[in-house]
């Protein structure tokens, strides 16, 4: 039986990357696919909106539910990374990361809660990254978000439970998508830091260009959505898994040691 036949399936960011093949992989089994992007898909039933702007979101939800009369499952993928010092990161540039990777998927959940509330239930997965888990140095605000991002996934969890809402976050580790081509640089590092900044992001981006498929993290997407008891959050590709498990029992202070001597 396919659980995604007709189902109305919102997906952020799905004009590339993971949220591209995401909205592939739904439709390919006979979702509903909308579209909720910055910029028009050509492929799918499309809402253009900035997802860190409230009233935007609550308006293309309502065009959604004008169209399909529900949503049965939210993907909140969109988000951008940005990479510098945290000393010399601006105020705009870090409230600007949070505005979309935090608060932009927080505005979705806000608008949809209430349409699959009204559903009788539905599925939120949340993408979150191995980072929200593992701080990066020098990427240091993204993975800020990203964190937020797993607690706030896990909390909605057991807020909206009692309405046959199920939330799950997916954790990718490095993916080859256009994300790294889009990280925001910061031009204006300190001198005190030397070559560290510019070590860690050749680092970040060489293992980003080196890493899995989107394919994979849409497959583990599309797991969390036909799941009725799914986890609380999962990683995407199986060395990710072990590197959160192995993270679990080491010593925090030696986790981050590590970290600190692979990124900076």
């Amino acid at each position: 039986m396919n659980k995604f036949k007709d189902k109305v399936v919102v997906i952020t960011g799905a004009t590339s990357g993971i949220g591209r093949e995401c909205a592939a992989q739904f439709a390919a089994r006979g979702a509903k696919v909308v579209s909720l992007a910055r910029h028009e898909s050509g492929e799918y039933f499309s809402v253009c909106a900035d997802i860190s702007d409230e009233a935007a979101v609550n308006a293309a939800v309502a065009r959604v539910t004008e169209q399909f009369g529900t949503i049965d499952i939210l993907v909140n993928n969109a988000g951008f990374g940005i990479s510098g010092a945290i000393e010399n990161t601006s105020d705009e540039d870090a409230r600007r990361i949070f505005d979309v990777n935090f608060f932009g998927t927080l505005n979705l959940i806000k608008a949809v809660v209430p349409v699959m509330r009204r559903g009788g239930g539905g599925s939120i997965v949340n993408i979150s990254s191995v980072a929200g888990e593992l701080a990066i140095p020098f990427q240091s605000f993204y993975s800020a978000t990203k964190a937020a991002v797993c607690s706030l996934s896990a909390a909605l969890r057991n807020e909206v439970a009692p309405f046959n809402i199920r939330v799950s976050a997916v954790l990718p580790g490095d993916v080859n998508t256009g994300f790294t081509s889009a990280r925001r640089k910061n031009s204006a590092d300190d001198p005190a830091y030397g070559d560290r900044v510019a070590r860690a992001v050749a680092a970040m981006e060489r293992d980003e260009q080196n890493g899995m498929p989107p394919a994979v993290v849409a497959r583990a997407v599309l797991r969390c959505a036909a799941a009725k008891r799914p986890p609380v959050q999962v990683s995407a590709g199986v060395k990710y898994g072990l590197f959160l498990f192995l993270a679990k029992l080491l010593p925090l202070r030696l986790v981050n040691y590590i970290l600190g001597k692979m990124y900076s």
